[in-house]
């Protein structure tokens, strides 16, 4: 099972059990449903009735993104893993602040593992940064409430930041700042992307589980937000996703070509960019790791899954939940 990713516009549209790609010029293209777990559509796209009958049956997930590139929605076939019980455990864990406070540290404390971790691979240029976020790390058992707990956090990430220059190896590219809305520079643009990216694998590895994604503990739940994928995925951007972008850049796979500058001051990836980045994304989802507690060989992708089923037996009391710290 893959994830497929639709640049064209054009219609999906289904005849029997097939899905065809109908694009605007007319021509006609097989979209192998019974191999897609994750269909991302980055075009202006219509579809039938018909087609999303048949996503539901194949337990496809559609993921939508807007002009940008940045993710805007899904539609996701009905939920098959449910659980009230564990729905009510997780519930409970939410109201108490003290059960929700342990929880939301969890998730800082692998991110900054994981931010420390890129940062001490090139410690030469970074050990002033490492110095300052090893302080603030210090602070998150005394934070008090998630607001506190919040603001460690974006202290942390804005000192990790600050070490991007001193880890990136390719002179067209330079990190002033974080701006996320809208990004005008090619790094903001990527960090952007990816985290989209990330935000929607988290989101699919989620709906194989019984846990509801609208529940979080780090981010505020909110009406019409997935927020439990914003937790999540602050374990795993450092980890996969900052690495994969230094990649890019350090090994000049990405290059100032592959950007584009809208509304005067909006930098953005073209599609050519867009489509390296989602090759080289997939390649590291895919790649396998030998987990020290299974004793077998564990994709990047089911390292997420793995985080749901350990949330959910923190939740049963069966086991206490610790964050993912990549020790490989």
């Amino acid at each position: 099972m893959r994830d497929r990713y639709l640049f064209n516009n054009g219609r999906l549209q289904r005849k029997d059990s097939t899905i065809y790609l109908i694009k605007e010029d007319g021509t006609k293209k097989v979209v192998p449903i019974e191999q897609i777990e994750n269909l991302h559509v980055f075009a202006e796209m219509d579809f039938n009735t018909a087609f999303f009958n048949l996503l539901n049956q194949k337990n496809v997930n559609l993921h939508f993104y807007n002009y940008y590139g940045y993710y805007s929605g899904s539609y996701t076939p009905r939920k098959k893993k449910v659980s009230g019980f564990v729905e009510i455990k997780q519930s409970e864990h939410v109201l108490n602040l003290g059960y929700r406070l342990y929880i939301a540290q969890q998730f800082i404390y692998s991110a900054v593992h994981h931010m420390l971790r890129n940062l001490r691979r090139h410690k030469e240029y970074t050990a002033e940064i490492i110095d300052a976020i090893v302080k603030l790390r210090s602070m998150i058992s005394s934070a008090s409430d998630i607001q506190t707990l919040m603001g460690i956090e974006g202290k942390i990430r804005n000192y990790y930041y600050q070490g991007f220059n001193g880890i990136i190896r390719n002179e067209d590219f330079y990190f002033e700042k974080r701006e996320k809305r809208p990004p005008t520079n090619p790094i903001n643009a990527l960090i952007s992307f990816g985290n989209s990216l990330m935000y929607t694998a988290v989101l699919s590895e989620i709906y194989k589980t019984q846990l509801n994604p609208t529940i979080s503990f780090l981010h505020e739940p909110a009406v019409r937000r997935f927020s439990l994928s914003l937790d999540i995925a602050e374990i795993f951007k450092p980890l996969i996703m900052d690495n994969l972008i230094f990649s890019l850049i350090n090994n000049r796979m990405i290059r100032l070509e592959h950007f584009e500058f809208v509304e005067e001051n909006v930098c953005l990836l073209n599609d050519t960019g867009r489509k390296i980045f989602i090759k080289e994304f997939e390649n590291k989802m895919q790649t396998t790791i030998k987990h020290r507690k299974l004793k077998r060989n564990t994709s990047y992708r089911f390292l997420i899954r793995l985080e749901c089923y350990k949330l959910i037996k923190h939740f049963l009391a069966d086991e206490d939940y610790k964050a993912l710290k990549a020790w490989w």
